[in-house]
């Protein structure tokens, strides 16, 4: 097979809220908006995210539980500080990690978890687990 993209839509009934979020705090770019769905671009091949109140009897409202997004960032301490300072509470603290990030984690309007970090040289013990 043969893709060109992969995207996750999550089925919320908090589409403008959720929206506003990502857009305010995460820099994200709306190409897509008809009140009940929403397509949100990160740039620069980062991806996108789809959010949408349900419309058909198969659209049933997703639920968050064990749902991260990982959102690799340039400056993780920077965007703690600007989170942070925005009034945006932290689930798991900022700090390192032997895998080869350090990073930290917030919630969206639909509590799922954002994980966002900053990739660095991974522990001795983790450098065997990577793929070239």
């Amino acid at each position: 097979m043969k893709t060109s993209s992969v995207s996750a839509a999550f089925t919320t009934e908090k589409v403008a809220e959720t929206r506003d979020f990502y857009v305010k705090h995460l820099g994200a770019r709306v190409t897509f908006d008809c009140g009940w769905y929403v397509s949100l671009d990160f740039g620069q091949g980062a991806g996108s995210l789809q959010f949408m109140s349900p419309q058909q009897p198969e659209h049933t409202l997703a639920h968050p539980a064990g749902l991260i997004y990982n959102i690799c960032v340039t400056d993780v301490d920077h965007e703690y500080a600007r989170l942070t300072e925005a009034g945006l509470a932290v689930i798991v603290p900022l700090e390192d990690h032997p895998w080869g990030d350090r990073g930290f984690a917030i919630q969206d309007p639909n509590e799922i978890v954002l994980y966002l970090y900053t990739e660095k040289e991974p522990s001795e013990e983790f450098k065997q687990y990577y793929v070239d």
